[in-house]
């Protein structure tokens, strides 16, 4: 009988274990996890914070006694391995009373996860100073905001979990400050994408800092102040840092084991590392990006828990590959749903490749259902794609609605090397309350194939932001100006078009605009028709337009625009 030691006991680890279990029922399986608790919900941790789930018990997915009646595996918790010798095939383990032991192992998955980054910065360690990354992080947040009184929270870093704790404080009456050294939220996600979440969280009153990063954590009386590089500082009663992760791969270092220059464990496709015996998983290895075939971290729940399963096929005999990782996120941004899948424009920027000369980009704005049936709420979409059209790179979706299914199809799309072309070809479920007759990822592919065939062309979504000679030409109806208007635009409603067509010049460029992008495609293709060529259309109209650029004033004075 041969023996199986798996260390970390949360995504990767107990999916290992559960699935090894169902194809060798007489291997001997050692679950070691140097925490409290295996297999618990780390996703759903802010939402414990906020009360949202408010059952402590719910959060532990699967506890130490149902693995190990279930499936007949050695769950050791508070159980931490501190070195590995490969040439005897053993681990050496710690456990928290003291007692140590020496394990050998005929197969060593390593499963050990990730932690909070956590910058040198002085005053980090007060007690006021939290991170959230395992229950009893959680217990002691919870347990500051109970007995101290805390009404007032600055959360360092803007990205998921910084996210998600600000709306959960947020949602138990408390003041959030939202501090981010870079120039904006969400890094998976581009620039002008964030921008919307920026809007939602202002609109519930959360204080965003972009651009200003934390020097220092001086404690006050009765609170902390959070001292930035701006010299603006920041009182609160609790900081939560959210920086990022880091792999928790020194066992692996220690070892001898291949790693990169973050310290992501090297494995091949097999989830072998450099050592035959010794397998890797989860959030501590590099895994090769589905889209491009380079190496990258990428510490998500889903690719975790398949890559546990396939290190079990492995052991197993059974000879499956890990395809690589594109990335799918889904979050809640307060009222908002914000997803993505593949790499972004920032990643393509990196690679050095050029917009319009490597790769092509649409925006679009759709309803999450058909706009006659109460409830539909605004999506926007962005798709990065191949200048043939026959590779997708990326998706980016903000919403209240529908974001989920659309970001799964689109992810899907990708994984199985779908063109743009075959987006339209999609046969949705349809009727009313769920979807229109033609669906956004739908109405994504017929815009990405007319940019493709040249039957339309776009501006910049921050076009109006620089200075050229472009005039905007708005084509929405007289009483949609009363709720938004450009200064010294010209104004022609797009049933009026044809019949005034002399008021336009053919020497002038133009930026057409109108309410999503529908009628100033109409608008553009009556103009090209007519000789006009120095013509664009504003991705997404003002419905993008007003929501990122809420610093403009409503009567914007910019006439001329880069084009």
């Amino acid at each position: 009988m041969s023996r199986t030691v798996i260390v970390g006991g949360v995504a990767a680890g107990a999916s290992c274990a559960a699935r090894l279990r169902r194809l060798k029922e007489e291997e001997e399986i050692i679950l070691l996890e140097r925490g409290e608790y295996i297999s618990y919900a780390n996703c759903g941790l802010p939402y414990h914070v906020g009360d949202v789930i408010k059952e402590r018990e719910a959060l532990l997915v699967t506890k130490k006694e149902m693995m190990q009646r279930r499936f007949r595996i050695d769950v050791r918790n508070n159980s931490e391995v501190v070195s590995i010798d490969r040439e005897e095939k053993k681990v050496h383990v710690v456990e928290k009373g003291g007692e140590a032991y020496d394990l050998s192992y005929d197969h060593l998955v390593l499963a050990t996860g990730s932690s909070p980054l956590k910058p040198r910065i002085p005053g980090m360690d007060s007690h006021r100073v939290k991170t959230l990354w395992t229950v009893p992080d959680t217990d002691e947040i919870k347990r500051e905001i109970n007995e101290n009184r805390v009404e007032r929270v600055a959360v360092v870093g803007g990205g998921f979990i910084g996210l998600e704790m600000a709306e959960n404080l947020h949602a138990l009456g408390m003041e959030v400050s939202i501090i981010e050294a870079s120039n904006q939220v969400m890094a998976p996600i581009d620039y002008e994408m964030s921008l919307i979440l920026n809007e939602e969280m202002s609109a519930n009153g959360v204080d965003l800092v972009l651009g200003d990063g934390v020097t220092s954590f001086v404690e006050i009386d009765g609170g902390i102040d959070v001292k930035l590089a701006s010299g603006r500082v920041i009182t609160a009663d609790l900081v939560i840092l959210a920086f990022g992760v880091r792999p928790n791969s020194q066992l692996a270092l220690d070892a001898g084991l291949k790693c990169n220059e973050r310290g992501g464990i090297i494995v091949d496709s097999h989830m072998r590392t450099d050592d035959p015996s010794i397998y890797a998983a989860g959030d501590v290895i590099e895994v090769e990006d589905l889209i491009f075939g380079d190496q990258t971290m990428v510490p998500l729940a889903g690719p975790a828990n398949k890559q546990g399963r396939i290190v079990a096929d492995n052991i197993a005999g059974r000879e499956e590959c890990y395809k690589g990782t594109q990335g799918s996120f889904i979050a809640k941004i307060f009222g908002l749903t914000v997803a993505s899948t593949g790499v972004n424009e920032k990643t393509l920027g990196r690679k050095g490749l050029i917009k319009d000369k490597d790769y092509k980009v649409i925006l679009i704005s759709q309803n999450s259902h058909a706009g006659y049936y109460p409830g539909a709420t605004p999506l926007f979409l962005k798709l990065i794609f191949s200048m043939d059209g026959n590779k997708i790179y990326g998706a980016q979706i903000v919403g209240k609605e529908g974001v989920d299914k659309r970001i799964d199809t689109l992810g899907t799309a990708i994984r199985l090397g779908a063109s743009v072309y075959d987006l339209k070809d999609l046969e949705f479920a349809y009727a009313p309350p769920y979807s229109s007759a033609k669906d956004p990822v739908n109405m994504a592919g017929y815009v990405a194939e007319n940019v493709l065939s040249g039957n339309v062309t776009f501006a910049e979504w921050d076009a109006l932001d620089q200075e050229s000679h472009a005039t905007i030409l708005d084509v929405r109806e007289d009483q949609e100006l009363k709720m938004f208007s450009f200064e010294d635009a010209i104004h022609i409603p797009l049933g009026q078009l044809r019949a005034r067509l002399e008021e336009l010049d053919r020497d002038t460029e133009y930026i057409i605009f109108c309410a999503i992008g529908v009628r100033a495609y109409n608008a553009y293709r009556i103009l090209y028709q007519h000789g006009f060529r120095k013509i664009k259309i504003y991705p997404s109209g003002t419905r993008f337009y007003t929501v990122t650029h809420k610093d403009k004033n409503r009567k914007t004075q910019l006439k001329a625009c880069k084009f």
